[in-house]
C-alpha cells in the first residue's frame, strides 16, 4: 500500500465514520440529555480512535475495525491491545466530558432560573387586566399629521400573534 492509498483509505473511513456518527446522533436524539451525551462521546471514541498496526512503517488503522477483523477472522493477536487502547481512549474522553459537564452545570442552572422568572413574570402580566388604550388624534398640532402617534404598535398583542396592520387613509 502506497502512501497515497493509505491517505485515501483514511479519507474514505473518515467520511464513513462521519456518516455513522450522524446516524448515531439521530438515534440518540430522543434520550435524556445526561444519557445521550455520554453515549455520543462513546460512539465518537469508538469511531475515531486509531491504533498502530505496523510499528516499522508507523501505520495506523481504526481500533474498532482492527478489533472486529481480529475477532471475526482470528487473524492476529491485536484484539486485546486494541481493546485496551479503546478503553483508555474512552476513559479519557469521558473524563473530559465530565469536566465539561461540571463546568457547564452552574450556567445551565442560572439559565433555567432566569427562564422560570421570565415565565412567572409573563404569567403575572397575562393575568393582570390590560389598561384601556388612550384615543389618539388623527392630526397633531397645526393640522399636520403626527406620525409618531399614528404608527401602529410594533409589539404583538398579548396572548396572540401579530395581526396584519392596515394603513390609515
Amino acid at each position: 500500500m502506497t502512501e497515497n492509498d493509505y491517505l485515501h483509505a483514511w479519507a474514505i473511513y473518515a467520511v464513513a465514520a462521519l456518516g455513522c456518527l450522524l446516524v448515531w446522533f439521530r438515534i440518540t436524539r430522543w434520550m435524556w440529555r445526561w444519557l445521550r451525551e455520554p453515549l455520543r462521546v462513546i460512539g465518537l471514541v469508538a469511531l475515531v480512535s486509531p491504533t498502530m498496526i505496523d510499528p516499522a512503517q508507523e501505520k495506523y488503522a481504526p481500533a474498532l475495525a482492527v478489533t472486529a477483523l481480529d475477532l471475526v477472522f482470528k487473524v492476529g493477536n491485536n484484539a486485546w491491545r486494541t481493546l485496551s487502547e479503546l478503553l483508555m481512549y474512552t476513559m479519557i474522553a469521558l473524563g473530559v466530558y465530565l469536566v465539561f459537564a461540571l463546568l457547564r452545570w452552574p450556567f445551565l442552572s442560572k439559565a433555567n432560573a432566569r427562564r422560570a422568572a421570565q415565565a412567572d413574570a409573563a404569567a403575572a402580566a397575562a393575568s393582570a387586566p390590560a389598561p384601556e388604550p388612550e384615543p389618539q388624534e388623527a392630526f397633531g398640532s397645526a393640522g399636520r399629521p403626527s406620525y409618531a402617534t399614528d404608527l401602529p404598535s410594533r409589539t404583538p398583542p398579548p396572548g396572540g400573534s401579530r395581526t396584519r396592520v392596515e394603513p390609515r387613509l
